[in-house]
């Protein structure tokens, strides 16, 4: 197949690897580490028309689109209407990411059990919600913020500090949620508008600094699969959260075709929705992909042309994966941007370690960080310790000036309990 990836970031260069099998894959605009593995090309993924017109010129028979504002802008639906098979939601769909508030009423309607929460366009209406809620204290941007658009603290003013900054901005709204308290998991849902078949659960790390400390960043690290999980998780999911709204958005004529990125908290009184993306989440992306043995390229587009349900089962490694993020200095303040990037080629000496690309450009010498996340360094290995081992070994050979990572990736798995 000729396919066609848009986005430019650590997901997109973990996607171009899966889709470069067997396939002639082109990157807009891609990064240094996607042109190793496909051809960049100079075209805007958030213009519709533009996206289509390439697509439509150079035959391409797939479109993957990784980050979520070309989906918010209506990439998809343009591409759909020229008759190019599209993997990721329309722009209708994709509001299950672009607003809190409308995925909430999504799960209300299809029974889907969540924080309860309140939306706030004023202040005077946020100081009543606050009120309602014991600490710690849920403040959510209503809209996209890549991640970084949440707050949980038990400082009062701390919370009335985001919702004001959250409020200020353009078209500003946000939630206030009940806290769920329990272990977060991340599982990624591929549907085709009607069949639901899910990757392996993994973990994220949002804090920036050890023992979950710092600020909300986009990802500081993930690690696959959950040793603490019980047996037949991912299809529980299924059966509870991801079916339900996807059969609810097709109800509402306004089918999910793509990712459906649930983001779960296990709680005592069982499986409740954080969150949903309407793609694929990073660093989550680098570790699931890496023990994923079904090509990919197949299975995006048994989805984007809706025979899912004759896919058959999907085929995983029985590896362990490990990711830890190497973020640039000041992140996710103000970060520092145009430093070396220096030791990748070293880092991937490492067995069974890889470095995605994701805040780097070229330099006239060498790569410079060009991004708050630089780049990430994962590993597989037969267990969870020995996958974390070749990573922070990987990580060890990175040499960025006042870059920083966290040392605690996985380091908890074989503690974690489940409420009860």
């Amino acid at each position: 197949m000729n396919i066609l990836l848009l986005g430019s970031g650590g997901r997109e260069h973990a996607l171009a690897l899966g889709l470069a099998r067997n396939n002639t894959l082109f990157i807009a605009p891609g990064n240094p580490g996607t042109k190793l593995v496909g051809t960049n090309i100079a075209v805007n993924p958030n213009d519709p028309v533009e996206v289509t017109k390439w697509a439509t010129d150079n035959d391409i028979d797939l479109v993957v689109i990784g980050p979520e504002a070309p989906l918010v802008a209506g990439v998809a639906d343009a591409v759909a209407a020229a008759r190019i098979p599209v993997f990721g939601p329309s722009q209708a769909a994709s509001m299950l990411e672009g607003s809190k508030a409308f995925a909430k009423d999504v799960m209300e309607s299809a029974g889907v059990d969540t924080a309860a929460s309140v939306a706030c366009k004023t202040m005077s209406e946020v100081e009543a919600a606050l009120a309602r809620f014991e600490p710690p204290y849920v403040v959510k941007n209503d809209g996209l913020a890549a991640g970084k658009g949440v707050i949980v603290t038990r400082e009062l003013d701390a919370a009335r500090a985001h919702a004001r900054a959250c409020l200020e901005a353009p078209g500003g709204a946000i939630l206030i949620e009940e806290f769920m308290d329990g272990p977060e998991v991340s599982l990624f849902c591929v549907t085709d508008g009607k069949t639901v078949v899910p990757l392996l659960p993994a973990q994220d790390f949002k804090r920036a600094l050890d023992n979950d400390e710092g600020l909300n960043t986009g990802g500081m690290g993930a690690y696959c699969p959950l040793p603490w999980l019980p047996e037949g998780f991912a299809d529980e999911v299924v059966a509870k959260v991801a079916q339900p709204v996807v059969d609810e958005m097709a109800r509402r004529g306004t089918p999910f075709v793509g990712l459906l990125y649930c983001g779960l908290v296990v709680t005592r009184r069982g499986i409740r929705v954080i969150e949903f993306n309407a793609r694929f989440g990073d660093p989550e992306t680098q570790v699931v992909l890496s023990l994923l043995e079904t090509d990919l390229a197949d299975l995006l587009f048994a989805a984007a042309t809706g025979t899912l349900a004759d896919f058959a089962p999907l085929q995983w490694s029985e590896a362990a994966g490990v990711g830890v993020v190497v973020s640039a200095e000041n992140y996710p303040a103000t970060p520092v941007l145009g430093d070396r990037v220096e030791g990748i080629e070293e880092a991937e000496t490492e067995p069974n370690t890889r470095v995605y690309i994701a805040g780097v450009s070229e330099g006239e010498a060498c790569p410079v960080t060009s991004g708050g996340r630089v780049l990430m360094v994962s590993a597989t290995g037969k267990t969870l310790a020995q996958a974390r081992q070749r990573a922070y070994a990987g990580v060890a050979k990175i040499s960025i000036r006042g870059s920083h990572h966290r040392t605690d990736i996985a380091t908890r798995a074989d503690q974690i309990r489940i409420p009860c």
